[in-house]
C-alpha cells in the first residue's frame, strides 16, 4: 500500500540531504565541541558555523541564537527563566497556546504565583489584540505576552510586528511561539523586535531532538538546566552535533526554497479546499484556515459533517495518515483544546474534525485520494 502522509504539522520526513549531512558529521566529527583538541574544535566549528547561518537568515547576532533539544523545551526554557530572572509577575496569553506554553503557563501560575490572563479569542480564533493593548496600558506590572505565531491546529496566523510594537510601547516583554513558522516564513528580528521565540527543526524536514531559542541578548536570560558552561551559560549538557548539523541543513534548504516551496504548498491547499467544498458537502473550515494570507499555508483544519471518532484510523488503514488534532493531543478521546473553544457545542456534537497539513512533497493526486477516502468513509 502506498503511504499518502498528511500530518506535516506534527512532524515532516527527512530530507535525504539532510540524512545525508548527519551522516557525515557521524562518522568524521564524534568530538565533543567543549574539548580543546582538534576533534572537539572540529565538532564545535560545525556548531557555531550553523549558528552563524541561522542568525544571518533571521537578521540576529549568532549569540542570541541557543540550541535546545526540540521547540517544547525552548519554550519551557524562555518562560521560566523570565520569571525567575526577569522577575515577571503577569503573563499574558491565550487558551489557544501549544501545550507545552500551557502547560508552563499554568504551573508558573501555581508555583510562582504569577498573575495569568487569557486574552478573548472569537469564534474564528482571532486573538482580541485591543484587549491586550487595553491591559498592558492599565497596569505597571512586570508583564510576559506570549501568543504564538501560527495556530498548529487551525493554521492562524497572529500579526507579529502589531503586537511586538504594542508590546514595545508598553514596555512588556513578548515571548512567541514560532515552531510551526519558522523557515517557513519569512523571519525578520532586526525589524519584528520580539524578544523570544522557538524552533523545532522536525517541523521543516530536519531531525528530532534539535531546535533552538531565539533570545535577544537584552534580556540576560540565565540557564534552567545547570552543569556546565555550553550555549553561553544559557542551555547547559553536551550538543547534539548531529543533529543540530541537520537542523542547519534542513533551515538552509528551507530558506533557500522559501518561495518555490511556499507557492507549491498553498498552490496545493488551495486544490484540496476546492475539493473537499466539491465533494463533502457540508463542510466547515475552521478558524481562518481556509483564507489566504490569515492562516499558514501548511495547514488545513475542517469538521467533517458526521459524528465519527474513528475516522482517523479508518483512513489510515487506507494508507492516509492525518491527524484530528494536535501530535500532542492524539490518543485523547475528547476534542481538542483549540477547537473546544472556537466551535459551538453543537458543531462539536455533529462533526468530525480533521487537521490536513502539507509539505512541499505534497502533489494533487495524494488530495485526490484523502477526498475520495473520505467520500467512501462517509458515503457520499
Amino acid at each position: 500500500m502506498t503511504q499518502i502522509y498528511l500530518d506535516n504539522a506534527a512532524t515532516t520526513p527527512l530530507l535525504d540531504e539532510v540524512i545525508d549531512a548527519m551522516v557525515v558529521v557521524m562518522k568524521n566529527n564524534f568530538g565533543n565541541p567543549s574539548s580543546t583538541h582538534t576533534l572537539g574544535q572540529e565538532a564545535k566549528t560545525i556548531l557555531e558555523e550553523t549558528r552563524r547561518k541561522i542568525a544571518h537568515e533571521l537578521h540576529v547576532s549568532p549569540a542570541e541564537i541557543i540550541y535546545t533539544s526540540c521547540g517544547t523545551e525552548a519554550n519551557n526554557l524562555i518562560l521560566k527563566s523570565a520569571v525567575e530572572d526577569l522577575k515577571i509577575e503577569r503573563i499574558i496569553t491565550t487558551e489557544l497556546e501549544h501545550k507545552c506554553v500551557a502547560e508552563s503557563v499554568e504551573n508558573l501560575k501555581n508555583s510562582k504565583n504569577v498573575e495569568v490572563i487569557y486574552l478573548n479569542v472569537n469564534e474564528k480564533g482571532d486573538v482580541d489584540i485591543e484587549q491586550l493593548q487595553q491591559l498592558l496600558k492599565s497596569s505597571d506590572k512586570k508583564t510576559l505576552v506570549s501568543l504564538m505565531h501560527a495556530n498548529n491546529e487551525i493554521g492562524n496566523l497572529l500579526d507579529l510586528d502589531k503586537v511586538a510594537n504594542i508590546c514595545k510601547e508598553n514596555g512588556a516583554y513578548f515571548h512567541s511561539d514560532t515552531v510551526q513558522t519558522m523557515a517557513h516564513l519569512p523571519l525578520d528580528f532586526s525589524k519584528t523586535l520580539v524578544d523570544f521565540a522557538s524552533c523545532s527543526a522536525h517541523k521543516f524536514h530536519g531531525p528530532k531532538g534539535a531546535g533552538f531559542a531565539f533570545i535577544r541578548k537584552s534580556t540576560h536570560l540565565k540557564a534552567q538546566i545547570h552543569g556546565g558552561t555550553q550555549e553561553r551559560n544559557v542551555r547547559a549538557g553536551t550538543e547534539n552535533v548531529v543533529g543540530i548539523a541537520g537542523l542547519g541543513k534542513a533551515f538552509e534548504i528551507a530558506t533557500d526554497n522559501l518561495e518555490k516551496f511556499s507557492s507549491h504548498i498553498q498552490e496545493i491547499k488551495d486544490y484540496a479546499i476546492q475539493r473537499l467544498s466539491e465533494k463533502i458537502p457540508g463542510i466547515l473550515f475552521n478558524g481562518r484556515s481556509a483564507e489566504r494570507d490569515k492562516s499558514l499555508y501548511t495547514v488545513l483544519s475542517v469538521s467533517l459533517p458526521s459524528q465519527n471518532p474513528l475516522i482517523g484510523l479508518q483512513l489510515d488503514m487506507k494508507g492516509i495518515a492525518v491527524s484530528q488534532g494536535s501530535a500532542c493531543s492524539s490518543g485523547a478521546a475528547k476534542p481538542s483544546s483549540v477547537l473546544s473553544k472556537i466551535l459551538s457545542e453543537e458543531t462539536q456534537q455533529n462533526t468530525t474534525p480533521l487537521r490536513i497539513s502539507f509539505s512541499h512533497k505534497t502533489t494533487k493526486e495524494e488530495i485526490d485520494a484523502l477526498v475520495n477516502a473520505l467520500a467512501e468513509i462517509l458515503r457520499l
